[in-house]
Formats: C-alpha cells, sequence, structure tokens
C-alpha cells in the first residue's frame, strides 16, 4: 500500500511514520496541498490523505479516479472540503470523527480565558516590566451564560468544562444529545442568541450552518457577546463580525479558524504583506484573539490522528469496508441507514 500524504507538516511524520510502519504503508509527504494543480503527484499511490485546506472537488475526484488512487483518507473530523456527492463510485472517503474532542474543547476556553482576563496583554506588558493593572480587569464565568452551537462529542466536553465553572449552558442541534443537568436546556437558535454572554461554535460546516453567525444573528444577541469559533471558519460570517466589533455590539472573539484560512493558516507569512483586509483588521483589534487552527495540536490528538487514519486505511484495503467511511448523502458513519457509497 502507497499512500500520497498531503499538506505535511513536521508534526506529522512521527506518528504516522510508526503506525504506517506497523502496518506495511509506505508515505510519500508532499509538503504542498491537494488540489487540481498538485493531483497528478498522487500518480502511482494507492490512496490519498488529506487534511481541511487540501481541495478534493469534482475535477481532482476524477483525476484521483482516472490514476486508479481509490482512497481519499481524512486526517480531520470535517469533510467540507470533500466534494461527497462527486465520490460516489468513484473513491472511498474516511475521516477521523474523534481525535480528541478534549484538545478542541480545552483551546476554546483556553481561548475565553485568555481573552475575559486580558491574559495576553498583561504577559506582553510584563516582558517590558510593565505591572500596572489599568485596563486588565475582566469579568467572572461563573453564572454566566454560555450557548453552545452543536453537542457533538467536543460540544459536550466544552460543556462539561463550563459547567465547572458555575456557568448555565444553553444548547442548540439539531440532533440533541441527552443530557440529565438541569443547569444545561436545550432551546431555539434565537432564544441561545439573545440570551447568551458567550456563544461557542462546536457544529460541522453544512449548507444549513453556513453563516449561522451571520448579521442578522449578530443583531438578535446581547451587547458585548463573546464570539468562539473552534471548529470551521465559513460558520461565522467574518465582515459582519468586525462591524459588529467595530460597532461594539460584540465583546470579543476568540478565533482559530476563518472563512479565508485556506492559502495563510499553517504557514509562515510574517515576511508577506497580508492582502486579506478582513483578517488583517481582526487582527488589530484588541478584543480579537486569532489562533491558526491549533486546536487539534496535542500529543494526544496527533496519535489518536495517526493510529485512526492508518486503520481505516487498513480496513478499506484487507476488509473492502471502514467504519469510518463516509456516506455519499448524508455524511454519517458507521450508523448510516441511508444508502452505503459502495
Amino acid at each position: 500500500m502507497k499512500l500520497a500524504f498531503f499538506d505535511a507538516k513536521p508534526y506529522d511524520k512521527p506518528s504516522f511514520d510508526r503506525y504506517a510502519q506497523q502496518k506495511g504503508i509506505k508515505v510519500k509527504y508532499f509538503e504542498t496541498k491537494l488540489n487540481e494543480d498538485t493531483v497528478d503527484l498522487a500518480n502511482g499511490y494507492d490512496g490519498v490523505c488529506v487534511f481541511v485546506n487540501d481541495t478534493v472537488n469534482a475535477a481532482v475526484i476524477d483525476r484521483l479516479w482516472e490514476m486508479k488512487v481509490g482512497i481519499v483518507a481524512l486526517r480531520c473530523a470535517g469533510f467540507n472540503n470533500v466534494d461527497m456527492k462527486h465520490a460516489h463510485g468513484k473513491v472511498h472517503v474516511v475521516r477521523v470523527p474523534a481525535y480528541s474532542p478534549y484538545a478542541v474543547a480545552e483551546h476554546t476556553m483556553a481561548l475565553l480565558l485568555t481573552s475575559i482576563r486580558r491574559i495576553h496583554k498583561a504577559y506582553i506588558r510584563t516582558k517590558d516590566f510593565n505591572f500596572s493593572l489599568s485596563g486588565l480587569t475582566g469579568f467572572d464565568l461563573h453564572g454566566k451564560t454560555v450557548g453552545v452551537i452543536g453537542t457533538g462529542r467536543i460540544g459536550r466536553v466544552f460543556v462539561d468544562i463550563c459547567r465547572g465553572f458555575g456557568m448555565k449552558v444553553l444548547a442548540y442541534d439539531r440532533y440533541p444529545a441527552p443530557i440529565t443537568d438541569e443547569a444545561v436546556r436545550y432551546v431555539p437558535l434565537e432564544e441561545l442568541f439573545a440570551e447568551s454572554d458567550i456563544i461557542s461554535l462546536h457544529c460541522p460546516l453544512t449548507e444549513d450552518t453556513h453563516h449561522i453567525i451571520d448579521a442578522a444573528a449578530l443583531e438578535k444577541c446581547k451587547r458585548g457577546v463573546v464570539i468562539l469559533n473552534t471548529s470551521r471558519g465559513a460558520l461565522v460570517d467574518a465582515e459582519a463580525l468586525l462591524f459588529a466589533i467595530k460597532s461594539r455590539k460584540v465583546g470579543a472573539a476568540c478565533l482559530d479558524v476563518y472563512e479565508e484560512e485556506s492559502d495563510l493558516f499553517f504557514e509562515d507569512n510574517s515576511g508577506h504583506i497580508l492582502e486579506d483586509d478582513t483578517l488583517a483588521r481582526l487582527i488589530s483589534m484588541p478584543n480579537v484573539i486569532v489562533t491558526s487552527h491549533q486546536a487539534f495540536l496535542t500529543e494526544e490528538a496527533l496519535e489518536n490522528i495517526a493510529e485512526t487514519t492508518v486503520q481505516n486505511i487498513v480496513d478499506l484495503t484487507e476488509n473492502g469496508q471502514c467504519a469510518n467511511e463516509l456516506c455519499y448523502r448524508c455524511g454519517d458513519t458507521k450508523d448510516c441507514k441511508t444508502e452505503r457509497c459502495f
């Protein structure tokens, strides 16, 4: 089994090398992202391994099919970058549905605490021996209401963390999970917007959730609301968010993802002029924290990603099926009740 690994970073290789060697998989690492211009690099390989900013559209899928590349192995949970309907009957698409919900949920809380307690500003000040407390006043999380949109694995872990701080939780999900905590209530989206002091996004990117936080949604929110997004960039209309920050409607924003991140994140652009004016203005705001899609990046998560991805490939090649193969209709796995991809 030969695997072409796209958008490879140094932190990917140790775990993948170890698990791939155990299973007899030969991996060729490519630093470039998979797209229409680079897909021919996969010629002669049995499968490709891709990440969130690789492009697996119809043209790429057709070329993979022509080259007899039969597996697209996503080393992530999201699959909005894959044309699933076009993949039907041409390539198997597998993913890692749960690499470490704790990694993402904990990073979300780290961003929130950093923002509201001004830790990033205090850190910079004390480096210059400035120990003034002026402008560093924050607020307690205890007793505040957090709105959690998406209560899958990550969302539920984040709910647990918030409850540990004594917060009230309003949740929204099209498929609610059973929750027994009386301080956690499922409510309509409108109520969540209106009542939440903090809103955190933990849902996949679909047609229904695209720009779930837009100008209309932000208008319904409390003045001074804090927006957290560690899920997918396009859940938030970045221009609408920027306007809401400038108008003081949004009190703070913490973003680990960005709508137009594909050509920017995971790369060192420090020597270049940032041409994305919206992102540049967001980063310049004193009440905005942007991290570069690093919420997943823990040792435990990297191990789980590599182990699951390799096992997905082994299951497909040896057994012809995999519990983590995506259904082209609904995107579900394992317990999908609709027609399977193959």
